[in-house]
């Protein structure tokens, strides 16, 4: 099945320079919406793979629209923006994006970086003939297939990111997992990922899997080494 793409920024000229180049590239299902609220709508119905995302859109913040179809949708998110400070960069992870683009920029680099997203994505797809499928440790369960996590009986609201992290985690529970080794595997081999933006992902995943995010007891982090899933009885 083709990857379908969702373009959504208010400047036509950015949108279709970015159309031309994927479609050079083989990506023949896009679409483009030039504001917040059509980008949610056209989110909505097209069920896109991965979606590009200007910050400065003229209706509703781009923040707020990651956020709205977050509620919806665990498509890969990546952001456009002319604000290339470190805080911009966490507040647009934090809101559920995945990856962060700084204007300006090249049209290939954003090309890319959705071929990686996707690569990461086909991490969830894995066949039944390579791979276990279902990973439990402590109350967790990952269920690769079907592309879904579990706390006990309630499955957890994951970023496409997080799910990736999670899952990666999982299959390696109790090995110490570095932050080099995460920017490979789950953000892609030639990701330019800084440390702040897998602190904000460790973050949001903590709160969503740990009983006291404050005080981790299963991801913990191994000064200096990296991060490790770790067995309750470990």
């Amino acid at each position: 099945m083709e990857k379908k793409i969702l373009l959504i920024d208010d400047e036509q000229d950015i949108t279709n320079l970015i159309e031309v180049v994927l479609k050079k590239e083989g990506f023949n299902e896009i679409k483009k919406a030039h504001s917040g609220a059509d980008g949610i709508e056209l989110c909505k119905q097209y069920r896109p793979d991965v979606v590009v995302l200007d910050v400065m859109l003229p209706d509703i913040d781009g923040l707020e629209v990651c956020k709205i179809i977050r509620t919806f949708s665990y498509c890969s998110i990546l952001f456009l923006s002319a604000k290339s400070d470190d805080i911009d960069k966490i507040l647009g992870l934090a809101s559920g994006g995945d990856d962060y683009i700084t204007k300006p920029f090249s049209p290939k680099e954003v090309v890319f970086r959705i071929k990686a997203q996707l690569r990461r994505q086909q991490y969830q797809t894995i066949s039944h003939e390579t791979s276990q499928q279902i990973y439990r440790v402590n109350d967790l369960k990952v269920d690769l297939e079907a592309g879904r996590a579990y706390k006990g009986e309630k499955e957890l609201e994951l970023t496409g990111r997080e799910f990736l992290m999670l899952a990666y985690f999982i299959q390696n529970v109790n090995h110490i997992i570095s932050k080099e080794r995460l920017y490979e595997q789950v953000w892609g081999e030639y990701s330019s990922i800084c440390d702040n933006t897998i602190m904000v992902h460790i973050r949001h995943l903590r709160e969503k899997i740990e009983e006291n995010p404050s005080n981790p007891q299963i991801l913990i982090t191994v000064k200096g080494l990296g991060y490790k899933l770790r067995k309750r009885d470990d």
